[in-house]
Order: C-alpha cells, then structure tokens, then sequence
C-alpha cells in the first residue's frame, strides 16, 4: 500500500505548466513537496497566500507564514498575501484550476463529505464548501478506509454533504479511480495490490476496463 506521501506523489502527476492549484488540508498540503521538474503552478491557500513552496526545513519554520491547516510554509519568489475576501474572490470567480482536496467520504455520483461527523466538535467548515461550489476540477486525495476498515468509496456518502457531483477522480493507497457518469472506474492499481484487493476495499461497483495499469510513482 503506498504511504501518503506517495498518494501526493502520485497527484503531483495531474498538475500541468501555469495551473492555479488549491491544496486543502491533511494529504493534499503534500502535494506541494513533489511539484514535478519543468512543471510551474501557483500554489494558493485560502488563508490568503499564492505562491506557496514546499514545507519548510527543521529549524527554518517562520511561524507567521503558514497554510489554511496552520502548517508553516514556505513561499516561492513573487509570493503574495491577501486578505480571506480576495482570496475567496479567486475560489469563487473560478480563478482555479485543479483544486486538490482530502475526504472522509466519496460516492460514486462524485459528492464528497468531508466537513463534519454528527456528534463531534467542528471548527469550522473552512473552504471547502466554497471550493467544491466553484472548482471545475476536484480530485480527492484520501485512505481507501478507515481505521475501522470500512470503505470511504461508497454508492451513497452517510456523512452531511460538503458539494455534490463534483469530484472528477481519487486517489488513494491503494488505487487511481475515476468518477464518471456510469460510477467510479478504475484506472490505476498501488504496485504490488491486485485488482480483486481493490474491490474488497470499495463498498460501491467499480468499473473495472481491460488490464489495470500500476501506478508509476516518481
């Protein structure tokens, strides 16, 4: 099974010269370590900061720059800072292009949950109601189940709704899945966990086409 390291690693894959990226909290924040040489994007935080590096080094941490998880940070030359309105204002006006999100939950119709469990404390529900309400392209990064080793990949989410119909593909330590209209798909399997340990691990159908392909992780 990979490591969520290499789920970001994997991700890190989809992102394309001159994207406008939003990293959300938990797995995606990794993304940002594994940009892929030749390849620039403008990473953006709902805090109010575009141009966001990768973590900082042990010891090189300025605890006044940090991420919307209340991560330190570092900034890449041209960074800028904003205030919640402007930043919102780029998510809203649909200013960006692949917005990279963790889940507790996915259905095969692509709605995600991934704010609130009835019956424990919630801070807030941060962007993502924002960013699923406005983003063209969603993918969810995610563990294919919980500790309790149930699917998170579902035919209908049981958790309150963060967006409907919006997710576009998952990846997880175990597989690459698309959302597609006829349900989820799968395109890619972890090296080394076969086809059959996928489908044990999703509680929805999954569409499986031809041969599955391991994923390539850098």
């Amino acid at each position: 099974m990979l490591t969520k390291e290499d789920i970001a690693k994997r991700i890190a894959q989809e992102l394309k010269d001159g994207y406008y990226v939003n990293l959300g909290i938990g797995i995606p924040t990794l993304v940002a370590n594994y940009i892929p040489e030749g390849i620039n994007v403008e990473i953006q935080s709902e805090n109010g900061v575009l141009g966001m590096g990768p973590f900082p080094f042990e010891g090189e941490e300025d605890a006044d720059i940090i991420n919307a998880g209340k991560q330190t940070i570092t900034t890449l030359a041209g960074a800028s800072f904003f205030d919640s309105a402007t930043s919102f204002g780029m998510i809203r006006g649909q200013h960006v292009d692949l917005t990279i999100l963790g889940a507790m939950e996915v259905s095969e119709k692509g709605d995600i949950a991934n704010w609130k469990i009835p019956g424990k404390m919630v801070k807030g529900m941060g962007g993502a109601m924002d960013l699923v309400a406005s983003a063209e392209n969603i993918i969810v990064a995610m563990m294919q189940v919980n500790k309790a080793g149930e699917s998170k990949i579902l035919k209908k989410c049981t958790l309150p709704l963060t967006g409907v119909g919006c997710v576009k593909k998952i990846v997880t330590e175990l597989a690459v899945i698309e959302v597609t209209p006829k349900g989820f798909k799968l395109l890619e399997r972890a090296p080394g966990i076969s086809v059959e340990e996928i489908i044990a691990s999703t509680e929805a159908e999954l569409i499986i086409d031809g041969e599955i392909p391991e994923m390539k992780i850098n």
